[in-house]
C-alpha cells in the first residue's frame, strides 16, 4: 500500500559527525619526523613557542595533538605544497607535536608578521586531545605591539582576563610561553567558525 508523503514537513537537520573519534590515537598515525620543527632552531630569528595543556583542574594532559598555522615574519601567508616537509630551509608556516607526558609541547618557529598593516600578529591553534569530538581554535597573540593588540577587533570584544589568555607570555630567552587550559576559572578562550549547511 503507498503511503502519502507530507511535503510540508520540516526539513530534517541532522548534527555532522564529530571530527574525531573519542582516542587518543595520536601517537600511532599523526606525528612524523620534525613536525615541531617549522624552521632549524639555528636559523637566524627562530623562536620557540612551548607551553602546558591542562584540564579544568589543572592537571597536565599527557596526551593532546596541537597544530599551528602562521604568517611568516613579513607577514606573508606561505602558499606552498610540501608542508610534511621539513628540509630545514623552506618555511611552510604549519607544524604539529604531541604534548609530552607532563602536557607539555614545544615548537620552533618564527615570530609572525602581522598580515595587514596595523594588525596584531598572531599564530593560529588547533586543539586535539581525548574526550573533545570535535578541535578547538584560538589564537596565540605576540605580546609586544599594545597599540595593535588594543584595536584587534576580537581581542577588543573580550573582557580583560579573556583577552590575557590569548596573548603569550615573551621570555627573557626571546621564546614565547602560551600556556592552554580547556575549561575552568582559567580557561582559554576558544573560537567558533560559522558553519555553512
Amino acid at each position: 500500500m503507498a503511503q502519502a508523503s507530507n511535503t510540508s514537513a520540516p526539513a530534517l537537520k541532522l548534527a555532522p559527525t564529530p571530527g574525531q573519534t573519542i582516542g587518543p590515537f595520536y601517537g600511532y598515525a599523526l606525528p612524523f619526523e620534525k613536525d615541531n620543527e617549522l624552521v632549524n632552531q639555528a636559523r637566524p630569528g627562530s623562536v620557540r613557542l612551548h607551553g602546558t595543556v591542562t584540564d579544568g583542574a589543572g592537571t597536565p594532559i599527557p596526551d593532546a595533538l596541537l597544530e599551528i598555522w602562521q604568517a611568516d615574519e613579513a607577514g606573508n601567508v606561505v602558499a606552498k605544497d610540501g608542508s610534511l616537509v621539513r628540509d630545514g630551509y623552506t618555511f611552510t608556516g604549519w607544524g604539529r607535536t604531541a604534548v609530552d607526558n607532563v602536557g607539555h609541547y614545544t615548537f620552533t618557529t618564527l615570530n609572525p608578521g602581522a598580515t595587514e598593516a596595523g594588525k596584531a600578529p598572531f599564530i593560529m591553534l588547533t586543539v586535539f586531545a581525548r574526550g573533545l569530538l570535535n578541535r578547538l581554535f584560538t589564537r596565540i597573540y605576540l605580546p609586544e605591539d599594545t597599540a595593535a593588540l588594543a584595536s584587534d577587533p576580537l581581542l577588543s570584544s573580550l573582557d580583560a582576563k579573556s583577552r590575557a589568555s590569548m596573548i603569550a607570555t615573551r621570555e627573557a630567552d626571546g621564546s614565547l610561553r602560551f600556556d592552554i587550559c580547556l575549561q575552568g576559572e582559567d580557561d582559554t578562550v576558544f573560537l567558533a567558525y560559522p558553519r555553512e549547511d
